[in-house]
Order: structure tokens, then sequence, then C-alpha cells
């Protein structure tokens, strides 16, 4: 009884097959039908071509699918992180140097919104912002990183970070990572280093000054000029030294306590000059002044009086003889929360060299002197003179403003051809202003 179920089984089967068969002979029957024999030859003749160009194109997808993984490879042993979202911002692949610099954990095979692994605003705008305007952008924040584990969370500290975006094809974004942390950490311990080096060295030098000031009422001509020349050195010294820790004072504290009151822009510049003509006599220098003669802010005096004499001094400085330095002042207006907020600016322009366009964008950068701040030079190739400095001065300046809110931008003037500082105020005292700037 089982073997004839056995065999009715199989009959059935076959004649299953059978019937297959046949339906698909009758489908390619109709199929082919239409061709003649000629065009069936031909086809036959086309196989071989057909099958070598699949070949090719099996070959040229593996070919593609070797360079993808090397440069995946390249990306996972380069020292910047690289990560790459989809048009709905998921995260379709990042390198080991992202996870770690992210704190990531993430997965190939996972799709997931990067903000979700990710909590960075900052970089979720980067590349929104790449998104919408189809160009690559740059941004630079404080990362704070985020974690479960409350354990965890006090080893992990905050990274300043670098971002560099691109736009790719479907809306995709790829985004290159640099973690400056280390570097902001060395330039701390560097600083460290150069402040105690400049609090220990301000003892020796006083005591090296007092030495050469007994020397100086002892000697006679013509020896009592190398005394003369070791106090001058001396005093360079000292004024580096306190440049110094006056910068890295500021720089470490942004927030100064600052002895902020009412003070008059217009007699303060006048003060300074003063202090500063004798120096501007032997150029024959003369200085000229337009705008309003009453422009308050709320600011420290003395620090303001530090600006513009390290500003002045330089003009002195760097102006050719017999020319004249212009100070100009403006109220401007601009809107906040659509009131009516007062500006002034300060524009300082000399008839010296001016800036390199190569020194424009460092020069307030701490120890920087262009070629040009070094010698002076008449038309007729004839030096006057080498100027020395310690190159902290424009730094203290711009120090000092952003500690008051205000900005300063260094250009040259397109008249005088002139160094051209420009400075803003917005801590002004409206109640004093002499004229209307709504």
């Amino acid at each position: 009884m089982l073997l004839l179920g056995f065999f009715l089984g199989l009959a059935v089967g076959i004649g299953f097959w059978i019937w297959q068969q046949v339906q698909l002979n009758r489908y390619l029957g109709r199929l082919l039908g239409p061709l003649t024999s000629h065009s069936y030859k031909m086809g036959l003749l086309l196989i071989p071509g057909l099958r070598q160009k699949i070949a090719m194109v099996k070959q040229h997808q593996q070919d593609l699918q070797q360079s993808l993984q090397t440069y995946q490879d390249l990306l996972d042993f380069a020292p910047v992180g690289y990560l790459q979202v989809d048009e709905e911002n998921q995260l379709l692949w990042c390198n080991q140097q992202a996870q770690e610099i992210l704190y990531l954990h993430w997965k190939p095979e996972q799709v997931r919104l990067l903000l979700e692994l990710v909590r960075s605003y900052e970089l979720d705008h980067l590349i929104e912002q790449t998104r919408d305007l189809q160009k690559p952008q740059t941004g630079e924040w404080i990362f704070h990183p985020s974690c479960d584990d409350a354990a965890e969370m006090a080893t992990i500290k905050s990274l300043a970070l670098r971002a560099s975006s691109l736009p790719l094809p479907n809306g995709q974004v790829g985004v290159f990572l640099e973690n400056r942390q280390p570097l902001l950490d060395i330039n701390q311990v560097r600083d460290r280093y150069f402040s105690d080096l400049a609090h220990e060295l301000r003892t020796p030098l006083t005591s090296i000054r007092l030495v050469a000031e007994t020397l100086q009422t002892r000697l006679e001509a013509p020896l009592n000029r190398w005394v003369n020349r070791l106090m001058q050195e001396v005093d360079r010294l000292i004024n580096l030294v306190q440049s110094w820790l006056d910068l890295t004072q500021m720089e470490a504290n942004p927030n100064m306590q600052l002895q902020a009151k009412a003070v008059e822009l217009r007699s303060l510049i006048t003060s300074v000059w003063e202090t500063l003509e004798p120096l501007a006599v032997r150029q024959h220098l003369s200085l000229s002044y337009s705008g309003p003669e009453n422009l308050w802010i709320k600011a420290d005096q003395a620090r303001i009086y530090q600006v513009f004499l390290n500003l002045l001094d330089n003009s002195i400085k760097y102006s050719l003889p017999s020319t004249s330095i212009h100070i100009e002042a403006k109220i401007l207006s601009t809107k906040d929360n659509d009131v009516a907020s007062p500006i002034i600016e300060i524009n300082l322009i000399d008839s010296g060299v001016g800036f390199s366009e190569v020194d424009l964008p460092h020069v307030f950068e701490r120890f920087y002197r262009g070629d040009k701040a070094r010698t002076h030079s008449l038309q007729d190739g004839k030096s006057i003179g080498a100027i020395v400095g310690n190159g902290l001065g424009l730094a203290i300046v711009e120090q000092i403003i952003l500690a008051h809110g205000g900005s300063i931008k260094a250009m040259n003037h397109p008249e005088t051809g002139g160094a051209w500082m420009q400075l803003q105020f917005r801590e002004v005292m409206a109640n004093f202003l002499s004229q209307d700037y709504s």
C-alpha cells in the first residue's frame, strides 16, 4: 500500500513538471515567434559579446567596491575625523577618529539620525547650512559631550572643535572634524611657562637697572654713554616683560575687572598726544582731528588711555617725516530690538608706509612684526632709522577693546597709503552726546 502511494505521488510530480515545461515552451514560442531565422542567428552571434560586456560591468563594479574600501581605509587611518549624512541627516558612515572625537557608539549596519547620536546644535546647523547653500562651510565651537553613565561623565572633557563641511550628491553632506583641544592645551602650558619666566625676570631686571642708575651718576663721558645704552636696553626688557604679563592676564580673563566710568574721548586723545608730542616733534609730525567735540563712553580710563597711547606711538614711529596723523570721529546709529543704539567710531589714519597685504591678517598677533615694521625708507632708498618694538602693543590694544565690548580693525587708507586703524565703541553715554544720532 505504501509502495503504491509512493508511485502515485511520483507520477503526479512528474506530470506536474511536464506540464510546466509545456507551458514554458509555449511562452518562449510566443516570445520568439516574430523573430526570423536570420535574426535568431544574429542573436546567437551577439550572445558572446553580451556576455563579455556583462563580465566587464561586473569587473568594473568590483573595482569600484575595491576603491570604496580603499578610501574608507584611508579615512579610517586619517588623523582627522570624517562623517557623512544623507539628505535626512541620517549617519551613513564615520571613521574611527570621528567616533573618538564625538564619543560616538555607532556600528556600520546602523542607520540613525545624527542628532540622536551626537547632541551638538553647532554641528547640525553647519550641515544644514552646507546643504542649503551648496557651498563648503567651516565652523569652530566648544563641544560638550553627553553621556548616560554618570561615572563616565566625570572623565569626559569638553573639546574645541573645528569642522569643514562640503555638499555631496543627492543631498548628502560630508564633514571633516579636527580636535583642536590638544593645541589649545599646549598653548596654555606655553603661556603659563612664559608668564612664570616673566615673573622671575622682573626682579633681576630691576636690580640691573638700579646698578646702572648708580653707575650713570659716577661715570663721565665718554664712558657714561655705554651706561645710557645699557639703561635703554634694560628699560626695553622691563617693558617687554610687563607687556607680556598684561597680555597674558587679559587673555586668561577676557572679562577683566574694568573701572568703568564716563570718559570723554576727545580730551583723552589730546592728553595722549601731549605725552607723545616730544617724539612727534623730532619727525615734524602734526595731529589733526575732525568730528564731534564731546564723545562720552563708559570705559576704564586708564585702559583706553593705553589703547590710544599704543596706537599713536605706532603712528609716530611708522610715519614719514613732515606728514600728518589724522583722527576722525563719527557717531553711528544701529537698531537693537527696534531701538536706536549709538556707536562711536574712531578712525586713526597716518601717512606712513602702511601694512603689507601679507601682514594685515596678523597685525594683532603677539610678537608679530612685518618687514616694514623694522625700518623706514625714503623714496631715495635711504633708511631713516630702525624701529624697535616688542610686537605686543597691538595685541594688548585688541584685548582691551574686546574687554570693553568694542572692535578694532586694521587697514590701509586708500588716499594716504598709510595705516588705518578703525575702532568702534558701543558703551556710549548717550546723555552726553552733543548731537542727535537717531
